[in-house]
């Protein structure tokens, strides 16, 4: 519907609708989670049935894990997960005060848990996570450079160990047109801005991508 609505729509009316349009896009990425994070939704999630068999694998094989998610809630239904399955965590958020972040990466590093849930945008820079060995990304960003100092915390001056990363798709959906927009975006120089990054750095043209219209 959204689609339609803009195949015939300017540049110009595009941009000016961009923060209607970006709440649309949020929605349909939810959607990919789990339609729970914006409705009363006791169906299934074919992501968090991924997840949990994901988690579990990492349970037995006795791996340590940062989950990343741009949606706070979607951090609280992983959290509910992990204490199905018997996984330990600590989980950080823009909320989270800096003292408690700090005290959180040092026990975690120190191996009092096995797992971390992160706000993607909160935890991109500042941390040193080398106590983990494996990273989950439950859902996509556009810009691939947030990714990237996402995964980076585990990849910090200290860790001995590979690091294994999952990045969580949904078949036919808009994460595979995020997805083909983050390679295109590998070779530009890109640059973290804050938290209204969405709405600043996004084009008309990345826009277009994600909702498969045709570029003129």
């Amino acid at each position: 519907q959204m689609q339609q609505g803009l195949i015939s729509a300017s540049d110009q009316e595009i941009n000016r609708r961009k923060v209607e349009i970006l709440s649309g896009i949020t929605r349909l990425r939810q959607i990919c989670d789990t339609p729970a994070l914006f409705m009363d939704y006791a169906g299934d999630s074919g992501k968090l049935d991924s997840l949990r068999e994901l988690l579990s694998q990492i349970k037995e094989s006795d791996h340590r894990v940062l989950i990343f998610s741009q949606f706070r809630g979607m951090l609280d239904i992983t959290e509910g997960l992990l204490q199905e399955l018997g996984i330990s965590s600590y989980k950080l958020t823009g909320s989270t005060p800096s003292d408690s972040r700090q005290e959180m990466t040092r026990a975690f590093n120190q191996g009092s848990r096995d797992a971390f849930l992160i706000s993607l945008k909160a935890g991109g820079v500042g941390l040193n996570l080398t106590g983990a060995d494996t990273v989950i990304l439950i859902d996509l960003w556009w810009n691939p450079a947030v990714e990237m100092q996402a995964i980076s915390r585990a990849h910090r001056i200290g860790q001995e160990q590979n690091v294994e990363v999952y990045r969580l798709i949904t078949r036919g959906t808009i994460e595979e047109k995020i997805l083909e927009l983050q390679e295109g975006k590998k070779n530009l120089v890109t640059t973290v801005l804050d938290g209204n990054e969405s709405r600043a750095s996004m084009t008309v043209e990345d826009i277009k991508e994600i909702l498969g219209i045709a570029i003129s």
